[in-house]
């Protein structure tokens, strides 16, 4: 029977996430070629694509930067936690920040965005953001894993 009444808040954000915990294989789990594809190699190949872009529009370096970003995220949920998360974000993003600046640098096209006053920075605040943001991701991927009781409840540690 189709019921008119709206979903309560958050639970199609629920289900989203509860499917892709329930159908994602840790990256540790992968064969080898596969973890280089993913944690080094795609990285890489949107850094060379945002490296072409930057010089080229605005707007399209700033949608694959998005978009680097939410995979930055979802590669969080392919680790047990946000710490391993963070590490992958941070690899991938010193990856695609130097791609980027690499290309960008070969292509010789003036930028459209700003790269900072000492360009280099960029592959750092890049590596930063991947890093929270795949942290991010391993830990509503560990909470989710949690509350479908697929691992054990992970104690608080204070120090």
């Amino acid at each position: 029977m189709h019921s008119d009444q709206p979903l309560p808040a958050g639970v199609g954000r629920r289900v989203l996430t509860t499917a892709m915990v329930e159908n994602s294989t840790l990256l540790r789990d992968r064969p080898r070629q596969l973890q280089i594809l993913l944690g080094g190699v795609i990285p890489a190949l949107v850094g060379v694509l945002a490296g072409v872009l930057v010089g080229a529009s605005a707007v399209a370096y700033w949608v694959i930067a998005l978009l680097a970003g939410l995979g930055a995220f979802l590669s969080g949920f392919e680790h047990r936690d946000g710490w391993g998360g963070a590490d992958r974000g941070f690899t991938g993003g010193v990856i695609y920040g130097t791609a980027l600046l690499l290309t960008h640098a070969a292509v010789g096209t003036h930028a459209k965005v700003s790269l900072g006053s000492f360009p280099p920075l960029l592959a750092v605040l890049t590596a930063i953001i991947g890093m929270f943001l795949a942290a991010a991701g391993g830990k509503l991927a560990r909470l989710e894993r949690e509350r479908l009781g697929l691992v054990p409840k992970q104690e608080e540690e204070y120090y």
